[in-house]
C-alpha cells in the first residue's frame, strides 16, 4: 500500500446537517470534534507505509481514530467497521459522507500491526496529548501520580485439575493436526474419551481423593506423551517444536515431580508450587499470572497508569506501562519516571498511589 497523505479533513455538509438534525445538543463524539478537531493526521503516520507503487492506504488518521473509539467502547474489529458504515456521528468525527461504505474490519488488526512493528504503540497517546496540551489543558510542569490496576487475561480462569487437563488436551490436538498416524498408533481409544471435550469444573470429581486420583492419570498420560515424542523409538524432533508440546512439558514440571515411588502431584503443602511469578495459568496464554492487590485477585497482566492531578486541569493519563501481573509496584516506579523525564509533559513532582515516589522531583532531559 501507499499513502497519499491528507493532514486534515472537512465535514461534508449533508453529515452535519443530518448529525445536526439527529443530535440537536450534539454528542461525546461531535464534542471531541468540535472542541478538538482532528486530532491526528496522516502525515504522523507516514513511516508506517513504504514510498512505493501500490494501491492507496486507507487514511492512518482516520484509522486512528477509529481506534480509540473502538476502545472507548469496548467493539470488536467488526463492531468497529459496523459503525464507521452506520453511524451518524461516526461519520461526523470522521469527516465522511453519509454514502460512505467504510472498510473491511480486517483492516484495524493491519493497522495496529503496523504500529507494533514500527514500536510506535504509544504513538496514539502520545499524539493525542500533544493536541490537549496545544488547547492548554495540560500543564507543562504540573503535578502526577501513577497506581496499577489489573488487566485480566482473556482466558478462563482455571483450576490447577482443568490446567493440566487442558494442557494435554492442546497437545493432543495440535500433535493430531501434524502427526495424525503417529499419534493414534501410540493411544487407546480411552485418550480419545477423556481428551476430546474441554475440561470444566462440572466434569471434575468432587472428593479431593478421586480429584489427585484424576490428576495423577493425566499426569501419567502427560509423561508418557512427553517419552514417546522425546525417547521414543523414533524419536520426533518436529513434535518437540511445536508450541503445545513445550508448554506441556513446562507445565509438567511445575505441577509433577517424581520422588521414589515414581510420578507425584505436586502438594503445595509439603512439596511446593512454583512461585506465582513464573507459575503458567493456562496452556492458551502462558505470560498471563496469577496475582492479588489488596482485595482483588485475578489472573492477566497489570498496567501501571500515570495520570496528571492537577486542580487547575482535568486529568488525563500521560503514560503507560504493561507488566506481568505479580510486577511490584516499586519496581516500575524508576521506569516510569524514566519515561516521564524523557518527554515533554515531565512532571515537577510525581505520586505513586496515595503517596510520594522516592525519587523527587524528576528533571527533564535536555
Amino acid at each position: 500500500m501507499v499513502l497519499h497523505p491528507k493532514n486534515q479533513w472537512e465535514i461534508p455538509q449533508q453529515t452535519v446537517q443530518v448529525a445536526r438534525a439527529s443530535f440537536p445538543k450534539g454528542n461525546m463524539y461531535m464534542h471531541m470534534y468540535d472542541e478538538l478537531g482532528s486530532i491526528y493526521s496522516d502525515k504522523e503516520f507516514q513511516e508506517l507505509f513504504p514510498a512505493v507503487c501500490g494501491q492507496s492506504a486507507i487514511s492512518p488518521g482516520k484509522l486512528a481514530l477509529v481506534t480509540v473509539m473502538q476502545f472507548t467502547e469496548g467493539l470488536t474489529d467488526r463492531q468497529a467497521a459496523d459503525a464507521v458504515r452506520s453511524r451518524i456521528d461516526w461519520k461526523y468525527v470522521l469527516g465522511l459522507e453519509l454514502t460512505d461504505s467504510g472498510f473491511d474490519y480486517s483492516v484495524l488488526s493491519e493497522f495496529r500491526s503496523r504500529l507494533c512493528e514500527h514500536g510506535l504503540s504509544n504513538k496514539l497517546l502520545d499524539l493525542m496529548l500533544v493536541r490537549f496540551q496545544e488547547k492548554k489543558l495540560i500543564k507543562q510542569r504540573g503535578k502526577q501520580r501513577t497506581d496499577s490496576t489489573q488487566v485480566l487475561a482473556t482466558i478462563r480462569q482455571v483450576n490447577r485439575l482443568e490446567l493440566v487437563g487442558e494442557a494435554l488436551r492442546a497437545a493432543l490436538n495440535e500433535i493430531a493436526t501434524v502427526e495424525p498416524e503417529w499419534l493414534t498408533l501410540i493411544i487407546s481409544e480411552r485418550w480419545f474419551e477423556h481428551y476430546s471435550w474441554r475440561f470444566d469444573n462440572y466434569r471434575l470429581p468432587k472428593s479431593q481423593s478421586e480429584r489427585e486420583e484424576l490428576a495423577l492419570k493425566i499426569g501419567f498420560d502427560g509423561h508418557y506423551l512427553l517419552q514417546k515424542i522425546w525417547f521414543g523409538s523414533s524419536e520426533k524432533r518436529e513434535l518437540q517444536q511445536l508450541e503445545s508440546v513445550e508448554i506441556l512439558r513446562q507445565i509438567w514440571i511445575q505441577q509433577y515431580t517424581f520422588n521414589a515411588s515414581g510420578l507425584v502431584w505436586r502438594n503445595p503443602d509439603k512439596i511446593g508450587l512454583p512461585p506465582n511469578s513464573i507459575c503458567i495459568e493456562s496452556p492458551y496464554d502462558i505470560e498471563a499470572r496469577n496475582s492479588s492487590k489488596r482485595d482483588i485477585n485475578w489472573t492477566g497482566y497489570k498496567v501501571h497508569f500515570t495520570e496528571t492531578c492537577d486542580e487547575e486541569t482535568p486529568n488525563f493519563i500521560t503514560n503507560v506501562v504493561t507488566t506481568t501481573a505479580t510486577t511490584p509496584d516499586g519496581e516500575v516506579t524508576s521506569v516510569v519516571h524514566a519515561q516521564l523525564a524523557a518527554c515533554i509533559f515531565a512532571p515537577t513532582r510525581a505520586l505513586c498511589g496515595r503517596g510520594l515516589c522516592g525519587c523527587l522531583p524528576i528533571s527533564r532531559k535536555p
